[in-house]
């Protein structure tokens, strides 16, 4: 019977291993642009497309160390160019109708002045 027991919990561990090590990866992003203000729903950064066009990223989260570096909830880094690096997820929701709907979520790690 004990050799059963360090089977299982043997068997145990092995599949809690397997399920930490399945965590989903997220790739880190940079991207370039300048700050245009914080709303309710995130920090908003224009950036340039490779057509030459404007178009506005924004960043739901940010992470705690570059948010005590740069303020950016005041006004006083707005106008300023930054390299911004992230990392994106998907967030699975549902809406009032029972429908499924996907929001890409952004959170800044980093930020460099240019």
């Amino acid at each position: 019977m004990k050799t059963k027991s360090i089977t299982i919990a043997g068997f145990f561990i092995i599949c809690l291993m397997t399920l930490t090590s399945m965590t989903i990866t997220q790739n880190t992003k940079t991207f370039e642009g300048v700050y245009d203000g914080h709303e309710d729903y995130g920090y908003n950064f224009i950036g340039i497309d490779v057509e030459g066009e404007e178009f506005t990223m924004t960043f739901q989260n940010i992470d705690e160390t570059v948010f005590k570096s740069f303020d950016l909830k005041s006004n006083t880094m707005e106008g300023s160019r930054f390299e911004v690096t992230y990392t994106s997820k998907i967030e699975k929701v549902k809406d009032e109708d029972g429908n499924q709907d996907e929001n890409e979520i952004n959170t800044i790690t980093a930020l460099k002045k240019l």
